[in-house]
């Protein structure tokens, strides 16, 4: 009799097993991502014993110069492994003061989703085949000081938690890109994307300026001049992408995204 309800209790636990490897499998709830208001916390509880040579990098499009109140920016999750099997992340972007959660994600719904309300975004049943994810992060609409991405991602055998390689990377910590109401340039730029040929069209009052191009990492990649009579930018030489584009003229600044296809 204690030999048959063994055999049961063994029986009832398999698809329960199997229940909690295929949910993980599909990305998990809880904070996960190493960081602090995640209280470091990441998937080796349950992930560990493998080496596959795994790194994780994070790029986003938020300038190295700062973020702008209310604008949405590309992140791309990136994992590199020799394991052809699964793989998975978390993000979370935080307070660098306190570790408050700040602004809000929005994913794609087939190869990542959203977490704990939103907070988190991790992989799907179906992205756990990907080793690259892209979604997007908006950022708040009051300052509320320096921002940081904290990122954990898992190489895995695809035969249970064991045997997996957990890495995590963080974001440079990102700013407010603050500009005072009196020291704000108004621009129109058009068409956007543009190709080849980009027009800026300064204010009354602006007669000159000088155009910045800033890529996904805040590195300078294009600046000119332009004139009320002069005011085309050549762009034919940019990188197809998404840019931060500064216009000063005076002591004024005015900001943008710009898309180069």
């Amino acid at each position: 009799m204690k030999k048959n309800y063994f055999f049961k209790s063994f029986l009832l636990l398999i698809p329960v097993s199997a229940l909690v490897l295929m949910s993980l499998s599909g990305g998990r709830d809880g904070g996960y991502s190493g960081s602090p208001g995640d209280s470091n916390n990441t998937c080796t509880q349950c992930h560990s014993g493998g080496n596959f040579n795994a790194s994780v990098a994070l790029q986003t499009e938020v300038p190295s110069t700062g973020y702008e109140l209310g604008t949405t920016y590309g992140l791309q999750v990136d994992v590199s492994s020799t394991s052809n099997s699964r793989h998975g992340f978390q993000i979370t972007a935080e307070k660098v003061s306190d570790g408050s959660k700040i602004g809000t994600f929005t994913a794609d719904g087939t190869n990542n989703q959203l977490k704990n309300g939103g907070t988190h975004v991790t992989h799907t049943s179906t992205g756990n085949s990907k080793k690259s994810w892209n979604f997007n992060w908006k950022a708040p609409s009051t300052d509320v000081g320096a921002v940081k991405f904290y990122v954990a991602a898992l190489a895995g055998n695809g035969s249970g938690t064991g045997g997996d390689q957990v890495v995590t990377t963080t974001s440079s910590s990102f700013n407010v890109l603050g500009i005072a109401e009196a020291k704000r340039l108004d621009f129109e730029m058009y068409p956007n994307p543009a190709s080849d040929k980009l027009t800026i069209q300064l204010p009354s009052g602006s007669d000159n300026a000088t155009v910045e191009f800033y890529d996904y990492v805040g590195r300078l990649a294009l600046t000119q001049k332009v004139t009320t009579s002069n005011n085309k930018v050549n762009v034919n030489n940019l990188s197809t992408g998404i840019y931060l584009l500064k216009v000063l003229s005076d002591d004024k600044i005015g900001t943008q995204k710009f898309i180069k296809k």
